[in-house]
């Protein structure tokens, strides 16, 4: 493992334990870290810790309006964060999940308000990076989802591409090498009737409504 400055390099077909314990260590202490998803990287903090959230928001200049998604280990982990789970999200976690298809649920109560932008809704994936589930999988918090870019611009599929203003504000960045890239995942909305598609990605419009 070679290391230069806070950015770890990583083999993403047999990730090293000790480097997602170091950044599991991380997110439990309220720092961030950018590890990568199946097509771009990714900035994750503890999604419940609010100060950890805040410093996402201002890491990427982002508008404190548009809420953060937020990574799972399991179908089970939803009713968590979900107020209610339509059999249509049962039917779209059951065929896309692990994989790109962010659904949004109305929101528990006790889900933090800045996470969610105070709309009342969150946004909820299961990873299928294998740095990603590993990471995901060693913590007992949510993980958020958001991609490693500054607001208004691209995301970035590898580490090269990285802002260095993101590279110098968080705590750590794991490297896994150039990813898939794109536009990222589907999200789609399941607390309107019918699900609202607000961007679509990976999965495409037809292969969600097959499945609806």
């Amino acid at each position: 493992m070679r290391v230069k400055s806070n950015i770890r390099y990583i083999d993403p077909k047999r990730p090293d334990l000790s480097l997602i314990c170091e950044a599991a260590d991380v997110v439990k202490k309220g720092g961030i870290v950018v590890f990568p998803t199946r097509t771009l990287y990714g900035i994750g903090v503890d999604a419940f810790n609010t100060e950890a959230v805040n410093r996402v928001f201002a890491v990427k200049q982002r508008a404190e309006k548009n809420p953060l998604s937020v990574l799972i280990k399991s179908i089970n982990d939803v009713t968590s964060l979900a107020a209610e789970v339509p059999s249509v999200a049962v039917k779209f976690m059951e065929t896309f999940w692990p994989g790109s298809l962010t659904i949004v649920f109305s929101a528990r109560s006790d889900v933090p308000s800045n996470l969610t932008a105070e709309t009342g809704k969150i946004g909820i994936r299961i990873p299928e990076h294998p740095v990603a589930i590993e990471l995901v999988s060693s913590l007992d918090c949510f993980l958020t989802g958001t991609s490693a870019n500054l607001s208004g611009y691209p995301g970035v599929d590898c580490i090269e591409h990285l802002p260095p203003a993101i590279t110098k504000n968080v705590d750590l960045v794991i490297d896994s090498g150039k990813l898939k890239g794109g536009i990222g995942s589907t999200v789609v909305d399941v607390s309107t009737t019918p699900p609202t598609i607000i961007r679509e990605g990976e999965v495409s419009q037809e292969d969600l409504f097959r499945v609806f």
